[in-house]
């Protein structure tokens, strides 16, 4: 493979500070509004959009993911979160296990992490031959080709954390009995290895970053900005318009007279009250 220069600075925008909770919600709810719209607009003209979530550990994918389905329908938004390949899927053509995820028409789906594991975590955990690593590079491009030149809308993010902010947001997971599920041992093992994933995210970048395909970084390190700025950016990548629809109108409930006689309720199991 060509020899390309490697950049191990990661990218950040100068410090800025949190905002305030209120303005964030304020601002979130006004964009979980235009990701409804867009859901309307992608169910009706049956498009199909795939966004690729990739980034540092704990640089917070998942909170972006949540905020952006928590309004939206799951049989329309999906999101793909595969654990690690079995026997068979490892025996398959590398991309096989995730081409059966991709949308239909009409469909939106989430990959939280994706294709790029080899690009990264295989590369750098060493779970993957240096043939193998070579070879994604040199199918990748035109894989990705492939799904725009069909119709998808791909759309990938990378989400960019300082090293100071990624080891507090660790350090507050093991700490944090909700959180603990978090921080799993590749994870661990990945604090001492910062510079050789700064290695292996430039590198890709370098080989995949491309006009039909690019890369775009979102901030992390400050949660709350990184979420508002990826669903707007993400809304700004679909030409979606709103959908005209019907008003419901529900009419009075209509009680008619019925000899039906209901079972006893103390017949019944019921969960105990016990916060009424």
């Amino acid at each position: 493979m060509k020899n390309i220069k490697i950049n191990l600075d990661e990218f950040h925008s100068k410090s800025i500070g949190e905002l305030a909770p209120k303005h964030y919600e304020k601002e979130l709810k006004k964009l979980q509004i235009e990701l409804v719209k867009m859901q309307d607009w992608v169910s009706t003209t049956k498009a199909k959009v795939v966004v690729i979530f990739e980034g540092r550990d704990a640089a917070g994918k998942g909170g972006a993911i949540k905020r952006i389905t928590e309004p939206l329908n799951p049989r329309i938004c999906k999101v793909v979160a595969l654990g690690t390949p079995s026997g068979k899927e490892k025996s398959q053509w590398y991309f096989q296990r995730y081409i059966q995820h991709l949308p239909a028409g009409g469909e939106i789906i989430l990959f939280d992490r994706s294709w790029y594991n080899r690009a990264g975590v295989e590369k750098v955990m060493g779970f993957c031959t240096d043939k193998e690593y070579e070879e994604f590079f040199y199918q990748c491009p035109d894989f990705e080709k492939l799904l725009v030149r069909s119709g998808i809308k791909l759309i990938k993010y990378w989400f960019s954390v300082s090293d100071k902010v990624q080891e507090e947001r660790f350090q507050a997971r093991a700490k944090d009995p909700l959180k603990r599920w978090k921080l799993s041992p590749i994870d661990i093992k990945s604090r001492d290895l910062w510079v050789e994933y700064s290695k292996a995210k430039d590198y890709m970048f370098a080989l995949t970053d491309t006009k039909h395909a690019p890369w775009f970084i979102v901030n992390a390190d400050i949660k709350e900005r990184a979420r508002l700025n990826c669903i707007k950016h993400l809304l700004s990548q679909l030409p979606y318009a709103a959908i005209k629809n019907h008003p419901i109108k529900l009419s009075p409930r209509k009680n008619k007279p019925s000899t039906y006689v209901r079972p006893p309720i103390s017949i019944k199991n019921f969960v105990p009250d016990i916060y009424a």
